[in-house]
């Protein structure tokens, strides 16, 4: 089990979760449950943390970087991003109506959560500060870090982000497979695992055909301001884009992000700063992603997806984004703060939320690590360095 990646563990354990949930008696789903709770409270203290130790170094680094090409990347990279949320919340408001049953778990019980079986016990774990005051002590440090002198208070924010690293990569993730059993098991033994099994495969293809679709605007855009040929310039990305598939990985596909962007005639210069940013900054894939499962889920959940919600949604999003750790599914567990403190995400939902995004993270990545191309592209014409 060691040598698999974190996708076929979670398909594994949405399998086994069926099956345990489909012929187990009672207690056994419900020591499941006991288990799942308990992560569960685990994750909501862990997720200020996540923030702090993200964001605030993130905005730091950001901060003290090369001025004029580190303002018009971020800035580009950013619009992208919010582009793609809200491109994915208008596909998601056009088709998920007639392809969905909105308010099928409530039209099925009047409470879903009424529907799963309790855990033995729960343990509070209430976290040290709530999300958003997470978010402005985050701003605030990171903002902070750029303009004082000295950089002691950007060392130990980088230090914690190296400690929350360590905490995602060697707790959270490890027992996430058996998290996301415990919840499908519960799920099946509740009798609504049928229509968010059938959920899994409409969206999943709905966000692979946005994340083509968009990969398309982004370069028809940088073509245009590039005066390149857009398909010229996607077609030599696309050996970024599988090698982002195998590595499910933006850090590792670097190397040949960056070989493939300089073919596309990007000045040297730019080329090396842009990549390693946007390999940080610009994730539209993840965000096309994040927007559709969440109304998915809200959808399915009765709740409201209404765009006065999502927009700050999309938003904070963008921000959050630059904070993703570089670990398979980093970026929901980035996003997990928002959905439970603007859209009023449960447990249960947040675990829907992981499954739903993990299940197509690597083509999200494919589609970032495309896309940092033509962020590339618009930047070299954007900047005073123009390739000779």
């Amino acid at each position: 089990m060691k040598q698999l990646g974190l996708l076929p563990k979670i398909l594994i354990a949405i399998v086994l979760g069926i099956g345990i949930g489909s012929i187990s008696p009672i207690w056994v789903v419900e020591g499941l449950a006991t288990f799942s709770g308990l992560f569960g409270n685990f994750l909501g203290f862990a997720i200020p943390l996540i923030i702090i130790g993200f964001i605030a170094p993130g905005i730091g680094e950001l901060g003290k970087g090369a001025g004029r090409l580190l303002g018009v990347t971020t800035g580009v990279a950013y619009l992208s991003t919010i582009l793609a949320g809200v491109l994915a919340y208008l596909v998601s408001t056009s088709i998920f109506p007639h392809i969905l049953e909105i308010g099928g778990l409530v039209n099925q019980y009047a409470n879903p959560e009424k529907a799963l079986v309790k855990p033995f016990f729960t343990v509070d774990m209430p976290p040290i500060v709530g999300v958003m005051t997470a978010l402005l002590l985050a701003f605030t440090l990171g903002l902070g870090a750029t303009v004082i002198k000295g950089n002691a208070l950007q060392n130990v924010m980088v230090d914690l982000r190296d400690i929350v690293e360590k905490l995602i990569a060697s707790v959270i993730i490890p027992l996430l497979p058996l998290h996301i059993l415990s919840v499908f098991s519960n799920l099946t033994y509740g009798g609504q695992v049928t229509m968010i099994l059938s959920v899994f495969v409409k969206v999943f293809v709905m966000i692979i055909v946005l994340h083509l679709f968009y990969l398309f605007v982004q370069y028809l855009v940088a073509g245009q301001m590039g005066r390149k040929n857009p398909f010229t310039l996607l077609k030599n990305m696309l050996p970024a884009y599988f090698t982002a598939i195998g590595t499910q990985s933006s850090a590792a596909t670097i190397p040949v992000t960056l070989n493939q962007t300089k073919k596309n005639g990007v000045s040297e210069k730019i080329a090396d700063f842009v990549v390693p940013l946007c390999a940080t900054i610009h994730l539209s894939g993840s965000t096309i992603t994040l927007v559709s499962c969440s109304m998915a889920v809200m959808m399915l959940n009765g709740m409201t997806a209404s765009f006065e919600t999502m927009f700050p949604f999309i938003l904070m999003l963008g921000v959050t984004m630059i904070a993703a750790p570089g670990v398979p599914g980093g970026a929901v567990m980035a996003a997990l703060g928002l959905m439970e403190s603007m859209l009023g995400f449960t447990t249960t939902l947040t675990s829907l939320m992981i499954a739903l995004y993990i299940a197509q993270d690597s083509f999200g990545t494919a589609c970032n690590v495309t896309g940092d191309g033509a962020i590339a592209v618009i930047t070299d014409r954007l900047s005073e360095e123009k390739a000779a």
